[in-house]
């Protein structure tokens, strides 16, 4: 890593690579971690295993995305941290540790992008690239105190960067602000297909605000004052048990196609949260995939006509603040249950979502979010700026 003193353990200790990036530009001069999903030339990429970083062969090509910042100005400080192959919503890899969360150092970073998040929240970079296949991005910006954009899916491209998921996967972003957020964007989004009007039309998803915890949920309620807002149910035609399994089945089915066979020849040693994902997958028939295709295909349809051109959901990206680091089991298993059946609205729809600080309760930060309809992701973030500038 480029970093001289990494103080919450946010990056990766690979040897130091000078990585060229353009004197001027839109970013210049803002630091840059990038997660360790993604290719840089002189370094390997890890993906969080420790079998994968041994496989790996230095890469001598930076993946597009992470170029086009560099050409836009942005100066590589290192390669961060990430979950085991990115499967987790918590960041506690148990290969190479867990970075801390400056904003409740007792607490969760949140993953899989945790090294990315960790690193802008304990200011020792301006951008954190991560990745967001099931809210690795938008869980750890809340629970971080931080800006952070889910792009509408295949807005930007993943080349050079480790699948997971592929109908899921999407390169996001992180920024200590809006301005730095809006700025990251104009890089890698490039014009929306489908830019919000100047006034678009507010609706607060009302049973997503229901399913938050009391002391978050007030916090919510607060930041949301005076906003105008028509109440909308975005589970009014599929349960949000249903909008959970369909999300959480073809995740898994397309991790264990992507994975399974490294896994029978390599047979590398997994971590228990890991394999057990692993073992769910492969318990589950492709007349389960089947279903749960045409579940999505349904909640995506619904979802849309809710949204039309001009309308944005205001909803909790999470349903609580970041838990402590020496949570039990228990609280480990109902939290990413109560997290992912929220998170997997945009995931599953394929849609934007970007999240902004909305405050504090007495265990950490918590966020807000917006979704928006595909293609609005520029837009949407300048709407976030405007409604809560900061």
């Amino acid at each position: 890593m480029l970093m001289d003193d990494d103080t919450v353990g946010a990056f990766l200790p690979y040897p130091a690579v000078p990585v060229a990036s353009a004197a001027e530009g839109p970013l210049a001069g803002l630091r840059l971690g990038v997660k360790d999903l993604f290719d840089v030339k002189g370094y390997r990429t890890g993906c969080g295993s420790p079998f994968i970083l041994a496989q790996s062969e230095v890469k001598e090509r930076t993946a597009p995305a992470i170029q086009a910042l560099l050409d836009a100005g942005a100066v590589f400080t290192g390669k961060t941290q990430t979950d085991e192959i990115a499967w987790s919503l918590y960041g506690m890899n148990p290969h190479f540790g867990t970075p801390v969360n400056s904003a409740a150092p007792d607490r969760i970073p949140g993953g899989s992008s945790s090294g990315s998040a960790a690193a802008v929240a304990a200011g020792l970079v301006d951008i954190g690239i991560g990745s967001d296949t099931g809210g690795s991005v938008r869980a750890p910006a809340s629970f971080c105190g931080l800006w952070g954009l889910r792009p509408t899916q295949d807005r930007i491209s993943l080349d050079g960067c480790m699948t997971l998921a592929a109908s899921f996967d999407t390169l996001g972003f992180f920024a200590r602000d809006g301005e730095t957020l809006e700025k990251t964007g104009a890089v890698l989004l490039g014009d929306d297909t489908c830019p919000l009007p100047a006034a678009p039309r507010l609706m607060r998803a009302d049973d997503m605000f229901a399913r938050m915890a009391g002391e978050a949920g007030a916090v919510l309620e607060t930041v949301c004052e005076g906003l105008e807002a028509a109440g909308v149910e975005v589970y009014a035609d599929l349960p949000a048990n249903q909008v959970y399994d369909a999300f959480r089945i073809l995740q898994s089915r397309e991790i264990l196609a992507e994975f399974g066979p490294w896994i029978d020849k390599v047979r590398p040693v997994l971590s228990a949260p890991v394999e057990q994902r692993f073992a769910y997958a492969r318990s589950l028939t492709a007349a389960q995939e089947e279903a749960a295709a045409k579940v999505r295909a349904r909640f995506r349809a619904g979802i849309d006509a809710l949204l039309g051109t001009d309308g944005v959901l205001i909803a909790p990206p999470v349903h609580d603040a970041p838990f402590r680091l020496d949570a039990g089991a228990d609280i480990l298993d109902s939290f990413r249950h109560q997290a992912i059946t929220l998170l997997a609205v945009a995931g599953l729809a394929g849609l934007p979502q970007v999240t902004v600080p909305a405050g504090r309760t007495t265990g950490g930060p918590i966020g807000i979010s917006l979704i928006g309809p595909r293609g609005s992701d520029a837009s949407l973030v300048a709407l976030a700026r405007r409604m809560w500038p900061r």
